[in-house]
């Protein structure tokens, strides 16, 4: 099967996720035949509920598609470097491979702070590409916290 990013339709969910007022975050799950299993924008503010970052929620969508806790092969797209709880949330998924836009020095928990994956605690680690569509992430997380603070 040929490669084929999802991180455009990942993106829009960080855009949707802006416009509702969230920090712009957008997350796809794949299945490992190419299937969008799910895909979602941030919804910590709206959900009220400080879990609900796009990767978590898109992790527990396909885990109900799939009627299993475990997303064995699927891949996981996300505008943003994963914090450390969703990191861990990936581990425990055993999702196969993580694409990211942006990287997070502030709250990232993959190649940033406490680098979840490399943990000797950490009993899954997935292959992780970074930098993907990075430019378009980042402009929209400068846009939006630029917006809050003018």
């Amino acid at each position: 099967m040929q490669f084929k990013s999802h991180m455009e339709r990942a993106l829009q969910e960080a855009r949707a996720a802006a416009a509702r007022g969230e920090v712009p975050v957008g997350a796809v799950l794949v299945a490992p035949d190419g299937q969008v299993l799910a895909s979602a924008g941030n919804r910590t503010r709206a959900d009220c509920d400080m879990t609900a970052h796009a990767e978590i929620l898109a992790m527990r969508a396909a885990a109900k598609a799939l009627g299993s806790e475990r997303l064995v092969g699927c891949d996981l797209y996300v505008t943003l470097e994963p914090c450390p709880m969703c990191a861990a949330a990936i581990s425990q998924a055993r999702i196969a491979r993580v694409y990211y836009g942006a990287a997070d020095p502030k709250s990232g928990g993959v190649a940033q702070g406490p680098r979840v994956f490399d943990h000797p605690q950490c009993h899954h680690k997935p292959e992780v590409y970074d930098g993907i569509a990075a430019r378009d992430s980042e402009a929209l997380l400068q846009d939006f916290f630029r917006g809050k603070r003018g």
